[in-house]
């Protein structure tokens, strides 16, 4: 009897769930992401934080092959510290969106599974979000999710950022910029949301918010609302804050 031939296929890829997503202001960014880290229906770790902070100007939050998306923010913390160090100055944050674009493109035949989604603020004082693809594709804009749940996430920003499918009352317009409060709240319900209808999403949120310098975007927060806790490098420029909370567990 002659055996048939097995074919043997290698996948260096996994999914590790989890979902990011970044809304520019007019004087702030807010890059945000949950903390669960799950394969299939096993759930590996509930604190891998997937949001990290670049420079007092940008945040970096990857999602997708979670080795992948570490092994990526360590290359370009590295390369931005040789920038600072070459030029004693930290790089803007458009040209860290061209530095990741290169990157990732660099290794479009083996490349590093991974979305990432840039913010922070732009020379200029405005907010800024870049979205990647994994082979490094990319575009400036108001708003994006990435990840698990992302076909859930990104309708709702749609809808409450850009206003799709709304009609404003007669005799008004809808504005081009949300205040810092109201951004929160869409952030936090989208991760709400996502957790109750997705099981890769989950137990903890991070949000960071990166403001402009001179920037009055934390006026008219309620201080009990939300817990700030400041990270930024320097006292003299933009400021950098990160808010945490729970998510549901099961």
């Amino acid at each position: 009897m002659t055996q048939q031939p097995q074919q043997h296929a290698f996948n260096p890829y996994t999914e590790n769930g989890g979902t990011i997503l970044a809304i520019a202001g007019a004087d702030f960014t807010v890059i945000a992401g949950d903390t669960r880290q799950s394969e299939g229906y096993s759930i590996q770790t509930r604190y891998a934080p997937k949001v990290f902070k670049l420079t007092d100007k940008a945040v970096l939050a990857v999602n997708g092959f979670a080795a992948d998306g570490n092994m990526f923010v360590k290359k370009v913390k590295q390369r931005l510290e040789w920038y600072r160090h070459a030029h004693a100055k930290d790089m803007p944050i458009r040209s860290i969106a061209r530095l990741i674009q290169t990157m990732l493109y660099a290794r479009r035949f083996f490349p590093y599974y991974v979305y990432n989604i840039l913010g922070g603020i732009e020379e200029d004082g405005t907010g800024a979000v870049y979205s990647f693809d994994p082979v490094g594709s990319y575009e400036r804009e108001a708003c994006r999710a990435a990840g698990a749940a992302q076909a859930l996430v990104q309708p709702f920003l749609d809808n409450q950022i850009y206003f799709k499918n709304q009609t404003p009352a007669p005799g008004t317009v809808f504005p081009q910029h949300l205040p810092l409060s109201t951004v929160l709240e869409i952030v936090i319900d989208s991760f709400t949301g996502a957790t109750e209808r997705h099981i890769e999403v989950g137990d903890g949120l991070e949000m960071y918010v990166v403001l402009s310098k001179n920037s009055n975007a934390l006026q008219g927060l309620r201080a009990d609302a939300h817990s700030f806790q400041e990270v930024t490098s320097t006292a003299d420029g933009e400021r950098v804050f990160v808010i945490r909370r729970d998510l549901k567990k099961d």
